[in-house]
């Protein structure tokens, strides 16, 4: 099963939701785990609906502070067992399977006043090992000082105030692939941040259910933070149908009007059906090369995410995000 936990830093721009409908497409997973949402209960079902997850567990942002959505699709069923403005627990049974495990989506303080609070949640939560239990989240601290990049060294009793409260509750790194680090600010390699933020942990029980578990930290372009892929098992992606159907974004790509408009002017006045014709087979084309563009830029990302952060590197990253959000937009229009 694939899952996704990802710290969109707000979803209240129209743009921010094309760009996760986009992501999640693309990426197809059967549960997703949003944090910081900044944005009401209401609004972030819509959201989730837009995404085509039709059931979902909200929790409201604190005006432009947090907000939790976690959404899933019709394979799976779900059990609420507790939620705060910090987490969303849930008990997990996966279609034509026995499988059944606990789930905790997390969000830890990123204020210091708050960070005794958040150990408290989850050494409460911790008290219960008696299903296979995954905590995957935004924790807002690291473990170690080589998980952090610039900026001010971490003070050691923050870092190990948080390892300490993951040996109580026995939950243990389940790694990942990727890039080092999962969060980032800064355009200058002078005062560029970076930090291992976003993890999966997990207790013996649900490493030994699912032993070929990956988490791969994938390249983002609408927040600082980077999407979470969980993989349980080896998934395929299924590809849709092909129809005709007319698409706002089509009037953007001028080879497109002209092929239509050439076809209409023609002396011999073709019939709809073969301008229909023409229509998609222009269309699939325009479409398979605009996913290889999205492809290249988003692999162009990820490599540069993997590299020192010098400012020509940095300078790099901004421009990339800016073309892959450019044609991510495009390719959104029509659900508007």
């Amino acid at each position: 099963m694939k899952s996704i936990s990802w710290n969109v830093c707000g979803l209240g721009s129209l743009r921010a939701t094309r760009r996760l409908r986009y992501f999640l497409k693309q990426q197809n997973p059967r549960m997703v785990f949003l944090m910081k949402t900044k944005i009401d209960k209401q609004r972030i079902e819509r959201v989730r609906r837009g995404c085509g997850f039709l059931n979902g567990i909200e929790v409201s942002a604190d005006g432009s502070r947090g907000g939790l959505c976690l959404a899933w699709k019709e394979a799976l069923d779900v059990t609420l067992r507790s939620l705060s403005k910090n987490h969303i627990d849930v008990m997990i049974k996966e279609e034509n399977s026995n499988l059944e495990w606990r789930f905790t989506g997390f969000y830890g303080s990123p204020y210091f006043n708050g960070k005794s609070e958040s150990w408290n949640l989850l050494r409460k939560l911790g008290e219960d090992q008696s299903q296979p239990w995954l905590v995957k989240g935004d924790f807002n601290e690291i473990m170690y000082t080589f998980e952090k990049s610039g900026g001010v060294p971490r003070e050691d009793k923050r870092m190990e105030a948080f390892r300490e409260v993951l040996e109580e509750c026995q939950l243990e790194d389940i790694g990942y692939s990727g890039v080092w680090f999962t969060w980032e600010k800064g355009n200058f390699a002078n005062n560029n941040i970076r930090k291992r933020l976003d993890r999966g942990v997990a207790i013996d029980k649900w490493r030994s259910l699912f032993p070929t578990h990956k988490i791969f930290h994938l390249p983002h372009s609408i927040s600082d933070h980077c999407p979470l892929l969980l993989n349980t098992e080896d998934e395929n992606t299924q590809v849709g149908n092909t129809h005709f159907k007319f698409e706002a974004w089509w009037i953007t790509e001028e080879l497109l009007e002209k092929e239509i408009r050439d076809c209409w002017e023609s002396k011999y006045r073709p019939n709809l059906r073969e301008t229909e014709e023409a229509t998609i087979k222009l269309r699939c084309s325009i479409k398979v090369k605009r996913a290889g563009l999205k492809k290249k830029l988003t692999k162009e990302l990820e490599e540069l995410m993997a590299k020192d952060s010098d400012d020509d590197t940095i300078v790099r990253i901004i421009s990339t995000r800016v073309d892959l959000n450019m044609e991510i937009d495009r390719d959104e229009i029509y659900w508007e």
